[in-house]
């Protein structure tokens, strides 16, 4: 079977790499479509072929047009130009072009309209508000595109739930859980560029977005921190949003101090030397249907704490602090017994790393993924 992975610009890469070899070890022949790899990427294609078929043009011109308005704009073009006229080589001629995501809904309708009857179209439903509400024209009719493909995965009934009650068809959805992933190992070099925590170190990591509810979060801390409470609080990844006014804050309350930052696009090796680095890791989420940052820290055996919001309502009891989403105060005070205890911290980071232990494997993922291409091969 020849399967054609779709992510143009590598939103989900881990879980793509996963996902990609686990199903070149089932036998599939699988090339994964997505932009010009970074230093930031941690890709090491096992059994499966990588091909930069997206954003080539705008990828080089990257280093001169910064990551503002004019490299967003080029990339828009270079995309929709890509959509209603570039090659389908490489998806039209495989048996299952399988897309992660859909970086531009107004482009992507060209896209997948020309190769609708060519081959068979899936789609991982990776959240069901797949831009969260944030995403202005890049989202605009994305809705619609559901209805152009043969399948539609979820990673658990969250996200199904939200697609039947918005009237897609039953018989399309297909429930795939999400399986726990491992970032690529920091290096020695790696460790040393973390800092040494002076005190316990709640840690948030991976980009930021307003839906994740990093504001929430620093409201929490600076309220632990006014009532004398010591722990450092550090923020890893690249903002999405203004956190300007979010780090203003946390000095205007005179704790800059116990504020620290390492904000960009960061190697999987830095994150990894961040987490091992923490003592807390926090997912204070909004909204959320599945989180492969969560999945991706199962296995480091730290203490967390989440909102309730979509996957975290079903974890059970004991696996990490959960409170309502959207509420600072709750967050402070669910953190705080395990900033004050390492032996809650400790407890609660085993119970984690068993809970990801117990969870779905990558060979599972792909063998149902694998029954999913079969039964709309099989039409």
């Amino acid at each position: 079977m020849k399967v054609a992975m779709v992510d143009p610009s590598l939103f989900t890469g881990r879980y793509d790499d996963s996902l990609c070899a686990a199903l070149a070890a089932q036998g599939a022949a699988v090339t994964l479509l997505g932009r010009p790899m970074r230093a930031t990427d941690a890709i090491e294609p096992q059994g499966y072929r990588y091909r930069p078929r997206f954003f080539r043009w705008s990828e080089r011109a990257r280093g001169l047009l910064g990551e503002g308005a004019a490299f967003r704009i080029a990339k828009a073009a270079e995309y929709g130009a890509t959509c209603l006229a570039g090659s389908l080589r490489g998806m039209a001629d495989a048996d299952v072009a399988h897309f992660q995501w859909l970086p531009l809904a107004p482009a992507d309708k060209h896209l997948l309209r020309r190769l609708s009857g060519r081959t068979r179209l899936v789609h991982t439903v990776h959240n069901a508000d797949a831009y969260h509400a944030d995403a202005g024209v890049q989202g605009r009719g994305y809705a619609a595109l559901l209805d152009r493909f043969d399948a539609l995965i979820v990673h658990g009934d969250t996200t199904r739930e939200a697609l039947l009650a918005r009237g897609v068809d039953e018989a399309r959805l297909h429930v795939v859980p999400h399986p726990p992933m491992r970032l690529a190992r920091a290096a020695a070099a790696d460790m040393e560029a973390a800092p040494d925590p002076l005190a316990p170190r709640l840690l948030f990591f991976g980009t930021m977005r307003p839906y994740k509810g990093v504001d929430l979060l620093v409201a929490a801390c600076i309220d632990l921190w006014r009532r004398g409470h010591r722990f450092e609080l550090m923020l890893a990844g690249k903002p999405f949003m203004d956190v300007a006014p979010i780090i203003a804050s946390v000095e205007a309350a005179g704790f800059g101090h116990n504020l620290l930052t390492d904000f960009g696009f960061l190697r999987e090796q830095r994150l990894d030397a961040h987490i091992r680095k923490a003592d807390l890791l926090a997912f204070p989420y909004r909204h959320i249907d599945s989180s492969g940052a969560f999945l991706s820290a199962l296995h480091y055996g730290k203490a967390m704490v989440t909102s309730d919001a979509g996957m975290f309502a079903a974890l059970p009891e004991g696996v990490a602090a959960r409170v309502p989403a959207g509420n600072a105060p709750a967050l402070a005070e669910a953190m705080l017994p395990m900033i004050e205890s390492p032996a809650i911290r400790l407890a609660v980071g085993a119970s984690a790393r068993l809970y990801g232990e117990a969870l779905s494997n990558w060979k599972d993922t792909a063998l149902k993924t694998m029954t999913v291409y079969r039964s709309i091969l099989g039409r």
